[in-house]
């Protein structure tokens, strides 16, 4: 249900997000929590060029916010018409486009405008998403006509989204199809079967956020860890801010223990970080 009265209207300060992201949202969200029963979602809309990580940031990791919240998906709107166009922007000194950014960062991508191309140039921009960002549901609007019942309460946004991602991504992969690519932006899957030795795992992963988190835009995992039984876990983030956690469901006795990663970033080395997560893999002493 929408509040349509006028009076219940909150706009923020500056009429920004991104920037006042952890008084202003907070306060705003704080007095919503005391009305919960009278709507059904909050729609949090940023400007076209705003990195949505703060906003997950403040989400999950503040009590106040938490216990009443959680970040249901990334919602993305673009314009059938005019993406390529934006996605083929070049920015000075090899920084990303905003368009590659926004399109990178979605759980869902709402193609608005769809009857203003023809189906060739759709299907095209099509598989083009698809290459900078695999994972992301993409919904062909007319005239910004969506469909509420496929946006909200999607959950798509949670620890265990990479359960559900299409084994074929990652074998598509492996026979090197994507290697051909003129975005800087791209979705990379990996996966390979055995233990992680959780520590050096863990060394792994804080080096590459501590280097590469303003490139990685988001990331997810499925692991088996040495010395944890049939826990299965996984993880996801955004840039830095990585929720990690044991899946609902532990391993089956008969499952193959297949470790599985998704990162959706700029200039990934797919050769390079397979080499690297390889590398964390337990190995028994006769081994070494």
């Amino acid at each position: 249900e929408s509040m349509d009265a006028p009076e219940d209207l909150i706009t923020m300060d500056n009429g920004c997000v991104c920037c006042s992201v952890r008084g202003d949202l907070i306060r705003t969200l704080g007095q919503l929590a005391k009305r919960r029963k009278d709507f059904d979602a909050i729609i949090l809309e940023t400007t076209g060029l705003a990195d949505p990580a703060p906003i997950v940031y403040t989400v999950q990791t503040n009590p106040k916010m938490s216990d009443h919240y959680r970040i249901d998906s990334i919602v993305c709107l673009a314009d059938c018409k005019h993406l390529n166009q934006h996605l083929d922007e070049v920015k000075p000194d090899g920084a990303v486009n905003e368009a590659q950014q926004q399109v990178a960062f979605a759980d869902m991508i709402l193609l608005n405008k769809v009857d203003l191309v023809t189906d060739a140039e759709k299907e095209a921009l099509k598989t083009r998403l698809g290459v900078l960002n695999k994972f992301a549901t993409v919904i062909e609007t007319e005239r910004s006509r969506a469909p509420l019942d496929q946006i909200l309460n999607a959950n798509s946004f949670n620890m265990e989204s990479i359960l559900e991602i299409d084994p074929s991504f990652f074998e598509d992969q492996e026979e090197g199809k994507m290697e051909h690519r003129t975005d800087i932006v791209q979705s990379v899957g990996i996966q390979f079967s055995g233990q992680l030795h959780a520590q050096w795992f863990n060394m792994f992963m804080m080096d590459l956020l501590r280097d590469r988190a303003a490139d990685l835009y988001r990331t997810k995992g499925l692991l088996s860890f040495h010395g944890q039984g049939d826990t299965k876990f996984v993880f996801q983030g955004v840039h830095e801010q990585i929720n990690f956690g044991p899946a609902n469901k532990p391993w089956a006795a008969d499952e193959v223990r297949v470790n599985k990663f998704v990162f959706i970033g700029k200039n990934l080395d797919r050769k390079d970080l397979t080499k690297s997560l390889m590398e964390c893999l337990y190995k028994d002493k006769q081994e070494t």
